[in-house]
């Protein structure tokens, strides 16, 4: 590791950088390992006490269309093909010449990664676009995931790696993948499934005897790891607890930061760049009331530090808000339960239980209003746009026994067999039938019985003519093609007795951010370059305009983004610079 580089170190008053990168989510640590591949001097600020942000608490895919995994993977597919499926999902919520740097520069960024770095990424045979039904989609090929990472390798920094969502992982800490859950459902039934069980157990119990936590780093965690690491091989000056409280043109692109750290104040100049990478506004007190929809989420499972403290600065220097953008927030259905130690756990629902046989979604008049095998994304703005005083926020997911045993539900995992604790804590509505249901969930009890009715009927034939539910690849990958039926997401609702989790909109990124150029500069509202200032990850408009075309489309942009803005940055020659260089 380079004794240059610090974590949680004191700042120094007075020094001076070639690039600043402000926040050390994906974005931000994409900037920073970037700025240093071209030679720059970086201090990379965080203001939390880990680096990482939300995409550590991710499944860190990663959408960054015809890089070499397309090819490795068989995959057909063109920039002229990635771009019309982005018009059709996109239209004019956001700048088509985004996309297009995303679509032409992304490759090269994932490449140069993979060529001089650690940062590591792999493909998969089938991980199809959320958008599937539009052409353009394809099932593979685009979405790409880190590499596991061991953890062990960045010695006491690996402190500093936001640990992941408490609920996602298994015996007091253990990461685990899609890899390890097929196995884990299995090991009752397959002794190589048992073995490998056995094996990934027994290796974790090593691990956290030895460092306290598990080292085997998974999804985000790998991919935060991947970057840290070499962040630091390259020299990468990194604080963390630290606030951005000023920002101060010196003219040519160049600027004075004011940052608070331990209770003191350090002024720190930025001689060819800024980049904000912090999140987004999502948790400003103002901004979280005015821009989201109404009733604003009162939780996130998203990560604590974007504040938007850096907006309200940058803001004051000409920047601007997009207005353009379908949704305000990406966003995922949460469900809330309160943790041993008194901290809420807000659970998002992804992929888990919504599309499965036997579970179905309703709201307080017991009515269906969405395909639930649709992405998270759509599932929370079909609860807005039904919403009227309540009726669907919260939003209730059913299911019959054999399905909640089976599938879990949210918290409750797979194969769970004891629910009291759940029911107990008010997580879980037990009803010995729907009309009991019904009534300690205060819906409309003939209406649900109608609902489960109808529903019935329509998966016996595998068909829903109300909401379309099991049409597309993705929609089916997301079922349980075990189950026998002709349709993966659908069966009759069975014997009870029934269960319901309640559900409610959480905001897991923003999508609405600051404007900039393909360069990832930030624009006045006549479109004039702010000089030396960049965004990227959700502090930058999103170029998917407020749409999820498919998984990975927070991250991978970030990524790709987080370099353009850096490489402009470092490469930037002004008379700032060439007056510190004499």
């Amino acid at each position: 590791m380079s004794k240059e580089s610090r974590s949680g170190a004191q700042l120094e008053n007075g020094a001076s950088y070639d690039v600043v990168v402000l926040g050390a989510g994906a974005a931000g640590l994409s900037a920073a390992v970037f700025a240093a591949l071209e030679g720059a001097r970086v201090l990379l600020v965080e203001r939390t006490e880990f680096l990482g942000g939300t995409s550590a608490l991710s499944a860190a895919t990663t959408w960054v269309p015809n890089t070499r995994f397309r090819d490795e993977l068989g995959a057909k597919d063109s920039e002229e093909t990635v771009l019309a499926f982005l018009d059709r999902a996109v239209g004019n919520r956001a700048p088509r010449a985004l996309r297009e740097a995303f679509v032409k520069r992304g490759p090269g960024a994932i490449h140069r990664l993979e060529d001089e770095t650690n940062v590591r990424f792999r493909g998969r045979p089938f991980h199809p676009d959320y958008l599937f039904e539009l052409e353009g989609s394809t099932a593979f090929g685009r979405a790409l995931e880190p590499v596991p990472f061991d953890g062990a390798l960045l010695g006491d920094d690996l402190k500093l790696v936001r640990p992941p969502i408490p609920e996602f992982t298994i015996l007091g800490g253990m990461q685990i993948d899609r890899d390890d859950i097929a196995h884990l459902l299995k090991m009752k039934k397959s002794l190589r499934s048992l073995a490998y069980s056995i094996r990934i157990v027994a290796r974790y119990c090593l691990r956290k005897w030895a460092h306290g936590r598990d080292t085997r780093l998974l999804m985000g965690n790998a991919l935060i790891g991947r970057f840290l690491y070499e962040a630091r091989k390259r020299g990468v000056e990194i604080v963390t607890q630290t606030k951005t409280t000023g920002l101060t043109p010196l003219g040519e692109g160049a600027y004075r930061l004011t940052l608070e750290q331990g209770g003191q104040s350090f002024d720190i100049t930025a001689t060819k760049g800024v980049v904000l990478a912090s999140g987004g506004f999502a948790r400003h007190p103002v901004k979280r009331q005015t821009m989201m929809p109404a009733p604003t989420p009162r939780v996130s499972p998203a990560a604590p530090g974007h504040t938007g403290e850096l907006h309200d600065i940058v803001l004051g220097l000409g920047a601007h808000y997009s207005d353009s953008a379908a949704q305000p927030c990406y966003w995922a259905p949460v469900s809330i339960r309160k943790r041993a130690d008194g901290t809420e756990a807000a659970f998002p629902h992804f992929v888990l239980d919504r599309s499965k046989p036997g579970i179905i979604s309703v709201g307080r008049d017991g009515k269906r209003f969405v395909n639930e095998s649709r992405s998270y994304h759509e599932f929370v703005s079909a609860m807005y746009a039904a919403d009227k005083d309540g009726s669907h926020i919260p939003t209730f997911l059913i299911a019959d026994a054999a399905a909640a045993r089976k599938y879990g539900m949210g918290m409750i995992h797979p194969g769970t067999k004891d629910f009291g604790p759940f029911i107990a804590e008010d997580y879980l509505t037990e009803g010995r039938d729907l009309s009991d249901l019904a009534a300690q969930l205060g819906i409309d009890g003939t209406n649900l019985s109608a609902t489960v009715a109808r529903f019935n009927e329509m998966a016996k034939q595998g068909v829903d003519q109300d909401f379309h539910r099991g049409e597309t690849v993705y929609e089916r990958a997301n079922g349980d093609a075990t189950h026998g039926g002709p349709n993966p997401t659908l069966r009759p609702i069975g014997k009870g007795p029934y269960y319901a989790v309640k559900l409610y909109p959480g905001d897991i990124g923003a999508a609405q951010g600051l404007v900039t150029d393909e360069n990832a500069r930030l624009l006045t509202e006549n479109g004039a370059v702010i000089d030396g200032l960049y965004a990227a990850g959700a502090d930058m408009n999103s170029i998917m305009g407020g749409v999820y075309p498919g998984p990975g489309i927070t991250i991978g942009p970030g990524i790709v983004f987080g370099s353009i803005a850096a490489t402009h940055a470092a490469q930037r020659k002004t008379a700032h610079t060439d007056r510190m260089a004499s």
